[in-house]
């Protein structure tokens, strides 16, 4: 398979580049008719292998889609192997119907789907990797900052909330608001290390990033081990969050965000829910509200590329910063 093509792998009589075949007719594009999967790959293996096919399973049952994702994940473990290191992207959509608009047949032709493939070469490792308490590792991406976004994401009703479809416009204006804001600090020549941005949904409650699912722990928390300790962003970003050094997730109680009205529950949320779900303390799913913001002492993002994005800190909208680690706004 040609690197950073679309191919199309389902039905198998059209294995061919997408740029010869895609109508406009086609209903993802037309409608968002349908949900994507982005899975890294490592030494011929896609990383989370039965978290992926899962997304499959659930995301076809929601939006009543026909797929065998073990067929497809046997065909994707292939191209995988031909890859080695990089990055499959994985597209399904609902096949073009014969009624005109919204609708689809109440049929099996209603249900069936097109599903598109693109494999790109790119490092997923990094030099820093935080191991789980199952004993699997995952990436540790370098220390950065966050900020809050005025942007805010889409409310959406059951089965649609928490899928990663297609339509994901109110992701797409909030990563244009973090590029501005990423493109004046390098105009003010302050060195960027800004890297991701807290969305919150309509309701107001800060739900993910712009590319990641969040995870925090609370200073007035009982379980948290840092809330009595004055910690300055320096001194954080020496913490030895390294391989050999599990204390960063199993310490303190980590929360995240419910995905039942809005955001995508990522592969990597899960990985992380799971692992730690025999653990002293297990995950909580816990809204996140403006009042907690300035008694965060932990934030981090995380996505099936990147791994865990520790944060040092979390420029608020008033343009107050969060210190983490520390209970103190500055």
């Amino acid at each position: 398979m040609p690197l950073n093509n679309w191919l199309c792998i389902h039905p198998s009589s059209a294995t061919t580049d997408i740029s010869d075949t895609v109508s406009l007719d086609n209903r993802g594009l037309a409608y968002g008719d349908g949900f994507f999967t982005t899975m890294g790959v490592i030494d011929g293996q896609i990383l989370w292998l039965a978290h992926h096919q899962q997304r499959l399973i659930s995301h076809a049952e929601a939006l009543q889609l026909e797929l065998d994702s073990h067929s497809v994940m046997a065909l994707l473990q292939t191209h995988a192997e031909q890859l080695q290191q990089g990055m499959l992207k994985l597209m399904v959509t609902r096949a073009v119907q014969d009624v005109r608009g919204y609708g689809y047949v109440p049929t099996a032709s209603g249900s069936d789907c097109e599903i598109w493939l693109k494999s790109s070469a790119m490092t997923v490792t990094t030099t820093q990797q935080l191991r789980l308490p199952d004993g699997c590792s995952i990436p540790m991406q370098p220390i950065s900052s966050a900020i809050c976004l005025s942007s805010q994401l889409a409310c959406l009703p059951p089965p649609l909330a928490g899928l990663k479809s297609l339509n994901r416009l109110d992701n797409v204006l909030a990563s244009g608001e973090l590029q501005a804001i990423k493109a004046k600090v390098l105009e003010d020549n302050i060195k960027p290390s800004i890297s991701e941005g807290l969305l919150r949904d309509m309701i107001g409650r800060w739900v993910e990033g712009t590319m990641s699912n969040v995870f925090y722990q609370l200073s007035d928390s009982p379980l948290s081990t840092l809330s009595s300790e004055k910690m300055s962003s320096e001194k954080l970003s020496t913490l030895p969050l390294y391989e050999d050094n599990t204390n960063y997730l199993t310490t303190g109680q980590w929360y995240t965000p419910s995905m039942a009205k809005s955001g995508v529950a990522g592969v990597m949320r899960q990985v992380l829910i799971d692992a730690l779900s025999t653990s002293k303390h297990p995950v909580i799913i816990r809204s996140l509200k403006d009042e907690d913001l300035p008694q965060l002492s932990q934030l981090f993002f995380c996505n099936a590329l990147r791994g865990v994005m520790p944060m040092s800190s979390l420029t608020l909208l008033s343009g107050e910063m969060v210190i983490l680690s520390d209970s103190n706004r500055i």
